[in-house]
């Protein structure tokens, strides 16, 4: 595991940690309202592509590592 792996890996917790935080604020009232829920998927679909983003930048790191120099 290299230093993008390991950058990856703690941005992908960073981007969950921030994620519950904001469901749990959003719930803090004591009702989720549709548009909380809207914010809630929209940031769902926001972390998965930016970690799809980091895992492609990572396979893509590691094809180049693996080309003959």
């Amino acid at each position: 595991m290299g230093y993008e792996d390991t950058k990856s890996d703690v941005k992908e917790t960073m981007r969950d940690v921030d994620n519950k935080a904001k469901e749990t604020w959003r719930k803090a009232d004591g009702n989720e309202s549709l548009s909380d829920k809207v914010a809630n998927a929209g940031d769902d679909v926001r972390d998965t592509l930016g970690n799809a983003g980091d895992e492609v930048s990572r396979h893509t790191d590691d094809m180049d590592n693996d080309r003959p120099g």
